[in-house]
């Protein structure tokens, strides 16, 4: 893949991992723009080992991922819940807090659980895709859009009734 087509890939999908990223990161969007800047550096590097300009999307969200997973263990950061409502953001409207429930909700479901359900519902990634790329199993996989999908409705459903 020479510059030229690398450029044209990651213009096509740069919202798309991004937006992957910062739900990933629960809603710090600053976070996940210095990942996702860190991850497109890295596809650069490595742009001569993808041979299939067809699994480019599936590629990038990959080191995407891996980025996303190293930055967590190199900062062993915890951002707890009540920092959540502390988060800033660019946006001053209230259309900024209109995720903050499901990111908090995100928040508290394992990695490969929000990576499987971001995966699956947000970019329609099929379930052997989604394995490719955070390096699992199939089965593993659909338990853990099952799980996930199970702690998410728990987790929403006392935020937004108090049960």
């Amino acid at each position: 893949m020479n510059r030229n087509e690398f450029v044209r890939n990651v213009e096509s999908c740069q919202k798309q991992v991004r937006r992957f990223l910062t739900a990933l990161c629960c809603g710090d969007s600053t976070m996940a723009d210095d990942i996702a800047q860190d991850s497109f550096v890295k596809a650069y590097l490595s742009c001569d080992n993808l041979t299939d300009d067809n699994k480019f999307m599936s590629w990038i969200y990959r080191i995407a991922y891996n980025t996303f997973i190293s930055s967590r263990r190199v900062s062993h950061a915890t951002t707890f819940l009540e920092d959540a409502a502390n988060i800033e953001s660019k946006d001053t409207s209230d259309s900024a807090f209109r995720y903050q429930e499901l990111y908090k909700a995100l928040d508290m479901l394992s990695v490969k659980e929000r990576t499987s359900i971001l995966l699956f519902y947000m970019h329609g990634y099929d379930i052997k895709e989604i394995a490719k790329i955070i390096d699992s199993t199939s089965d593993a996989i659909k338990q853990h859009l099952s799980r996930g999908r199970l702690h998410l409705k728990k987790l929403l459903q006392e935020e937004c009734y108090g049960r």
